[in-house]
Order: C-alpha cells, then sequence, then structure tokens
C-alpha cells in the first residue's frame, strides 16, 4: 500500500506522491491513474527533495512521462506545501523542463498561485493550424470550428499530433481581445478539463497572430486561468484544490 494525495487545478487533476515510499514506474502510474481500475487521473506527480528545492516526475495517465505540466506544478507544490508543512511563498521545482518558480498560497483545502514559466517559443504551424508553440513540451494550436464534432477534433487531433511525433491540441474560440476559450487533447491523457501550459502556448500564438492582447484569461472547461508575458516570458496563475487522501493498493 502506498499514500496519495489527490488535487485538482481548474479541473486537471492529479495524483501526488510526495516522498515516495516506492519506485514509480510507466506501468504503476498507468495503474493509478486508470479511471476505472486505479483511482484515476490525468496524471501523477512525483515530488521528491533536491535540497532545499523540490524535483517532480510527471506521469500521463498512459503512463509515459511528461516534461511539465502548468497545473500540475502548482498541484505539486500544494501537496508538498501540505505533507512537509513547508511555508515558504515561492518553491524552486526542478522539472524534466528546466527549474520552475512557484508562488502559491493555501487557505484549507483551496488555493491560488503562479509559475514562472519560461519561454514560450514559437514555430511554423502546420498546415490548417494557428501555431505550434513549446513551453518545454509541445502544442499545436488551431481555431475551433463550429462545424466540427468531437470525433472530428479527435481526428484532426491525432493528425497534427503525428506530424510532431507527439503534442497537446488546443481548440480556441477567441472570445475577445482580452478572452479565449480553449478545448485540449492532451498528448498522453486525451481530453482535459484543464492544460496550463496550453493555455501559455494558446495566448502567445493568438497574440503572435493579432487576435488578442498579449495577457490573456483563459476559459478552459474546468475553470479560469490566466496568463501575463514579460517580454518571450509566460506567468500562469491559477486555483488549485484538494480532493482527498488515498491509500493505494497495488
Amino acid at each position: 500500500m502506498t499514500q496519495l494525495q489527490k488535487w485538482h487545478g481548474a479541473g486537471n487533476d492529479f495524483l501526488v506522491s510526495v516522498a515516495p515510499d516506492l519506485v514509480w514506474t510507466p506501468e504503476l502510474a498507468r495503474l493509478v491513474c486508470d479511471r476505472h481500475l486505479g483511482i484515476g487521473a490525468d496524471g501523477l506527480l512525483v515530488a521528491t527533495a533536491q535540497g532545499d528545492d523540490v524535483a517532480m516526475t510527471l506521469f500521463n495517465a498512459d503512463g509515459s512521462v511528461a516534461e511539465m505540466s502548468g497545473n500540475g506544478i502548482r498541484v505539486l507544490v500544494a501537496a508538498w506545501k501540505r505533507a512537509t508543512s513547508d511555508d515558504r511563498s515561492v518553491i524552486t521545482v526542478h522539472t524534466a523542463a528546466g527549474v520552475r518558480h512557484v508562488s502559491l498560497e493555501l487557505d484549507g483545502s483551496f488555493g491560488d498561485g503562479s509559475v514562472l514559466m519560461g519561454p514560450v517559443t514559437l514555430h511554423a504551424p502546420l498546415e490548417g493550424t494557428l501555431g505550434v508553440a513549446s513551453v518545454g513540451n509541445p502544442h499545436v494550436v488551431v481555431l475551433d470550428q463550429p462545424e466540427w464534432d468531437d470525433t472530428m477534433r479527435e481526428r484532426l487531433a491525432a493528425d497534427w499530433a503525428g506530424q510532431l511525433g507527439g503534442a497537446n491540441v488546443e481548440f480556441v474560440t477567441v472570445r475577445s481581445v482580452d478572452e479565449v476559450a480553449l478545448r485540449v487533447i492532451e498528448r498522453g491523457v486525451g481530453w482535459t478539463l484543464a492544460c496550463g501550459t496550453g493555455s501559455c502556448a494558446t495566448a502567445a500564438v493568438c497574440h503572435a497572430a493579432g487576435l488578442t492582447n498579449r495577457d490573456v484569461t483563459v476559459a478552459n472547461p474546468g475553470g479560469v486561468l490566466r496568463v501575463s508575458f514579460e517580454g518571450d516570458e509566460a506567468t500562469l496563475r491559477g486555483p488549485v484544490a484538494f480532493v482527498g487522501d488515498v491509500t493505494w493498493s497495488r
């Protein structure tokens, strides 16, 4: 048996193993994230001490390892604070995409925080897309079309993601120069209720296309995230919420 915490960030849900008592493998991550045979989550976050900092390992629901998650990193810091009583206002987290700095305040089971996400790098768009961007992980940003159903979106997403060897695909509706709405098919997960890195990628691509201002509100299905820029460096702000403690018998 092992102890886990479950949290979500704007509906993007994660299981968190703080200072784990077992070695997490892709197979174990896939099993625990299974929504029918396991506990269920979009991903598994493993938090370990790295000096005064925290190291993050992120498994997608299918067991694959991901470089970065804007919602996940806030959740990881929230779970770390709850497990260790670490009361620092800013915690440095080492990820596969590099070092990130997370500011997060908790009030009981809820919190709000911001992450210095680093630069968003724009790439040449694929045919039929608005743009391609990297936020430590790859993204394809597409203007959503009302005539598409989800089967069509899934087929298109598989094609675009396949051209990049795997990517998150964001279907975007521009509501105003200050707000966009987003639906995401996430690599290794499928449809998700929110995507932090995808929100940053979308904000950068939409601004580069002249559709929005530099800083935008991003309405994800599970909640609202906010993206701001200083130069090409993105900051992501959003909520976290504690769901419960879990004992998993593997």
